[in-house]
């Protein structure tokens, strides 16, 4: 996938100390009744975390007021992206009064990209709530068989392995197959910019800063490619992968599914305690994985996300004084513990009492931490990135049932006109060398464009979605029985082969195969050469249940619209995974 380049982003690790006392203790007495409420947009990996530390808050008195914190999660990419063309309320949601992304990198990137007339974040230089380096989460026997812990591992020992075609059998595991890499899309997740940089730092074998001639050297684009060619998908999350790591798992196959993850550290403690996702609510609620991860701290360098917590501009007075008594509350070490109790690090950068190496992390080791390109360098090498990754092979399959043309309130459009504007646009996130085709489906589908390259049928695509009418049932489970073994049989060794159903129903259709016929034939897949089903729930009826199921059978994901408003952002989500 490629999104327009962007423009110019900078990422700061900020080292800073806070502008006054830290809040008193949330033990005093709470007040009630109506005050000030403050807003938070938070990057979805520390939400839950921080929806506790805004409860404890919650009902204190600042100047004279009674504080309320209502934390919300949200991507730091869409948070952006909605922030910086002027927040849309009817399509984003309550606007917030604070964000806090995973990194500098969102907000410099808002400075640059924003299209109102008045500065949209406060003035002042954000400080930081906690930290986290990105590392490589490995199944613990892949590790050991690199070395670890007692050897360094660095992005070059990673991308040997990617290119030889022995693959694990290079370390005496053939039964591994080759090496697999999940990293998601450097144009939406912080993890994925972090690790797009350490791997063409890496790449120049030197300790300076990146140049644009570097960018341009053929062994720097030579070794980024091999890097690229060994992933599995991209994505706008890391939860994609570590919850399909768990399902994995699950089926004593953890092996086979991934090799190394590129994720921030605290993930790995996450997933080593059977709660992927990081969200207090859903922890013990799963076993611990049979097969552990470990934190591999790059040898050639990583980059640390700092957790900036950034007022948006135009806060009054009331509003200004809770959000900096709630950024003094969190530096208290009693916040503080919540997140290092997690296994983030403190806003100091010092690691907590769970960075054990029973826990998978190594909470001495010491970390060369990079420092990140300038803007000019970072804007060239997202647009090098994008001709260097891996290119993808996607079927789209549309649901053009009767349902589809329900009216959806307040946008005076149907949900067919809807994901229509949608898929157009996300067209325009594909590169001309990808290939795509289109298919539509009601009782039974109907091939509307064959897979080919977009440069060659961009046009036509555009055609074939604008001419979608809605009628007939849902034949839900034989067209994506079929839509599998189309791409199956067109499949590209060198590409991300996929299958994207939108649908907003449930299978209607008499007479052909249940679920289980369907799970099974999508099961049986050679996990060297996947192809991946991804779902999109779209509307309220559409069964997220079965969606969910025929995704996580195939590696994928299951995307919720169930809000048909919404489906331009989950397009967007969707289609960051090629």
């Amino acid at each position: 996938m490629v999104v327009a380049a962007l423009a110019v982003v900078v990422i700061v690790v900020l080292r800073m100390v806070t502008a006054g006392p830290p809040s008193p203790d949330a033990a005093q007495a709470k007040c009630s009744g109506s005050g000030v409420r403050l807003a938070v947009t938070s990057s979805p990996e520390k939400a839950g975390l921080l929806k506790q530390v805004a409860s404890d808050y919650s009902g204190r008195t600042v100047a004279g007021q009674c504080a309320q914190v209502v934390v919300t999660s949200a991507n730091s990419g869409a948070t952006m992206a909605a922030l910086a063309k002027g927040w849309n309320e009817a399509v984003d949601g309550p606007k917030p009064d604070v964000w806090t992304p995973a990194a500098t990198a969102w907000l410099t990137l808002l400075r640059q990209r924003s299209t109102q007339d008045h500065t949209v974040l406060a003035e002042g230089t954000p400080q930081s709530v906690i930290n986290a380096p990105l590392v490589f989460a490995m199944p613990k026997p892949m590790a050991q068989a690199l070395g670890w812990p007692d050897k360094q591992i660095s992005w070059k020992d990673l991308a040997a392995l990617a290119g030889d075609p022995q693959g694990w059998a290079r370390y005496g595991h053939p039964e591994w197959g080759a090496f697999r890499l999940g990293k998601t899309n450097p144009n939406l997740s912080t993890s994925g910019l972090n690790a797009t940089v350490g791997a063409y730092r890496a790449a120049t074998g030197t300790t300076s800063d990146l140049t644009e001639a570097d960018l341009a050297t053929a062994g720097v684009q030579s070794f980024v490619r091999t890097v690229e060619q060994s992933i599995v998908h991209y994505g706008d999350t890391t939860l994609t992968f570590l919850a399909n790591l768990q399902q994995a798992d699950d089926r004593g196959a953890a092996m086979s599914y991934i090799s190394a993850v590129t994720v921030e550290e605290n993930s790995v403690l996450d997933y080593n305690l059977g709660n992927p996702s990081g969200d207090p609510a859903t922890a013990g609620k799963h076993a611990k994985p049979k097969v552990p991860l470990v934190a591999v701290y790059p040898a050639d360098g990583t980059l640390v996300s700092d957790h900036p917590y950034a007022e948006l501009s135009g806060l009054d007075p009331a509003k200004k004084a809770v959000a900096e008594d709630f950024l003094n509350y969190l530096h208290t070490d009693a916040a503080q513990s919540r997140f290092t109790d997690h296994g983030f690090r403190n806003w100091h950068d010092e690691p907590g009492p769970q960075a054990t190496r029973e826990n998978g992390i190594l909470g001495d080791a010491k970390l060369s931490v990079l420092k990140p390109p300038g803007p000019q360098v970072m804007d060239k090498l997202l647009a090098s990135w994008a001709t260097l990754r891996k290119a993808s092979n996607v079927l789209l399959v549309v649901d053009t049932s009767g349902s589809m043309g329900e009216q959806v309130n307040g946008t005076g459009k149907s949900k067919m006109d809807l994901a229509k504007n949608a898929a157009t646009t996300a067209l325009g996130q594909f590169g001309d060398k990808d290939k795509v085709g289109l298919w539509m489906f009601a009782t039974n589908y109907r091939e509307l464009v064959p897979v080919g390259l977009v440069g060659d049928q961009r046009d036509t695509l555009k055609s074939r979605l604008d001419g979608l009418i809605p009628q007939g049932g849902t034949g839900l489970y034989d067209t994506t029985a079929s839509a599998y073994d189309y791409v199956k049989a067109h499949l590209d060794p060198n590409a991300i082969n996929a299958v994207v159903v939108l649908t907003d129903g449930r299978n209607e259709k008499d007479g052909g195969r249940d679920l289980n016929t369907l799970l099974g034939q999508l099961h049986s897949e050679d996990a060297n050469a996947p192809v991946r089903v991804f779902t999109i729930a779209y509307g309220a009826d559409a069964d997220q249940d079965v969606l969910r199921r025929i995704a996580q059978t195939t590696s994928a994901a299951e995307y919720d619209s169930s809000d048909p408003g919404g489906i331009d952002a989950v397009f967007t989500a969707v289609i960051s995974n090629f």
